[in-house]
């Protein structure tokens, strides 16, 4: 293929003559000569165009694309409907940016709307943002919401059953900040509210909690709701929102601000994204809200019209005086949980997140009920409800059943132990979807029976 640098010798000349510079040596003498290569790179020299493609498809055919998943953690395998990819993939959509001029902008704007009107529905809370980066960063802007709200506030609490790589994004983001971030105790699986309620108190900005926690176990929201409410800090609730179809939302348990990822509703996992963040809150945050919010309205005409709302001033001050630095969203994500959720309508949402429960409990008690040696015992971490994803202790390390089931085809789950040192090593998550069989469940639960023997 022909040379990454479209520019002719003439041409550079050329430019040198103008800007009065002898060679391109001397164009970079401001880079020190420790920095600048003596040779060029060891690169094979360029290939035609058809060769270039023969070569590429050679190596995806090495990739093992037959593995069935159990992966979780915050990246699900789903079912995607085809109306789903066809209807995102539209060429209006591939090129969406930031609306700024509505009138020609109505179809992104709409999509905005609908997406927000949904995720307001769903998590029973009054107003939404046209999404986030992801889940993470979501906990992040509700954080820095809570410390724009709450007065003489410089506390987070959150909990130690967060999303390891919640955590880790937590503290980069207020890295090199007055803001004291303190962890919550875990007690057998799920947060420690006696913990939460010693530490709760004035200067505390907010609390986070998730739920289905990192394990995939159930917190019971009320008396952190409570503890919350009483010490004048925020509740915030990060969760599945695929969970909301069976449980109850962060609005009925009387959180401030609901958090997490959209990558259930449509998005494929691909190595771990693209996908986009949510954030729900109360009326009374709306002016808090980070990103764009997009509105419905009438023309001049009298005509449904769709509008830029509101959009936190994030470009136009400085990063420290900022509420949010979120400049963008992630609109072809967002508009594709729209197209997924419009798919699937009310009840259809109702029955997928049954489908992963029963799933998940079936693989839960198979795995249970199989590995009863009194030997080398496969043992639930802890027997808290979850939804559609729970933990196992077992007699071996997880990383020894995670590569022996990959000899299977299978997946196994996730290692908390990579994720942070601080877990057991034999600790393995594993997370059901609608989109696993029977099949597939008998085949997961025999494969680990045989891996831990």
């Amino acid at each position: 293929m022909v040379h990454y640098i479209p520019h002719t010798e003439n041409e550079i000349a050329s430019m040198l003559e103008e800007i009065g510079c002898r060679s391109i040596k001397e164009l970079f003498a401001d880079i020190p000569g420790d920095l600048l290569l003596e040779s060029p790179l060891g690169l094979p020299e360029g290939l035609p165009e058809n060769d270039v493609y023969d070569r590429l498809y050679s190596l995806s055919c090495r990739n093992n694309t037959g593995f069935t998943s159990f992966l979780g953690c915050g990246s699900y395998d789903h079912i995607i409907p085809s109306a789903v990819k066809h209807l995102s993939s539209r060429s209006e959509f591939l090129t969406a940016y930031t609306p700024y001029q509505a009138e020609i902008s109505q179809g992104i704007l709409q999509g905005m709307f609908e997406f927000q009107t949904m995720m307001c529905e769903i998590t029973g809370l009054d107003v939404s943002n046209a999404s986030l980066y992801d889940g993470h960063t979501a906990v992040c802007e509700a954080a820095g919401l809570a410390l724009a709200s709450v007065r003489k506030s410089d506390t987070i609490l959150y909990s130690a059953c967060l999303n390891p790589n919640t955590k880790q994004v937590l503290k980069t983001h207020f890295s090199g900040t007055d803001v004291r971030l303190v962890e919550i105790a875990e007690k057998q699986g799920i947060t420690d509210y006696e913990d939460l309620a010693e530490k709760i108190g004035p200067g505390t900005a907010c609390m986070i909690i998730q739920s289905p926690n990192c394990y995939g176990y159930l917190e019971d929201m009320t008396n952190p709701v409570s503890l919350a409410a009483g010490s004048g800090a925020l509740a915030i609730m990060a969760a599945n929102p695929l969970s909301f179809g069976l449980l109850k939302a962060p609005g009925e348990w009387g959180a401030d601000v609901a958090v997490g990822d959209i990558q259930p509703f449509g998005i494929p996992s691909c190595y771990g994204g693209p996908s986009a963040g949510y954030i729900t809150a109360k009326m009374k945050y709306l002016h808090k809200m980070p990103g764009r919010i997009a509105g419905e309205s009438i023309d001049t005409e009298g005509r449904r019209a769709y509008i830029l709302t509101l959009q936190s001033r994030e470009q136009h001050i400085k990063r420290e005086k900022a509420g949010s630095n979120i400049c963008s969203n992630q609109n072809l994500c967002a508009l594709t949980a729209a197209i997924f959720l419009s798919a699937l309508g009310r009840q259809g949402f109702r029955e997928l997140a049954l489908r992963n429960l029963q799933k998940a409990h079936y693989l839960h008690d198979l795995i249970l009920a199989s590995n009863r040696t009194g030997t080398r015992d496969v043992i639930a971490y802890s027997g808290r409800q979850f939804f559609n994803e729970f933990s196992l202790l077992l007699p071996v390390k997880a990383s020894l059943v995670i590569e022996r089931l990959m000899e299977e085809n299978i997946l196994a789950g996730v290692e908390l132990h990579n994720l942070d040192p601080g877990f057991p090593e034999n600790l393995l998550t594993l997370a059901v979807t609608e989109k696993r069989t029977k099949e597939e469940l008998d085949r997961c639960a025999a494969a680990l029976k045989k891996a831990v023997s």
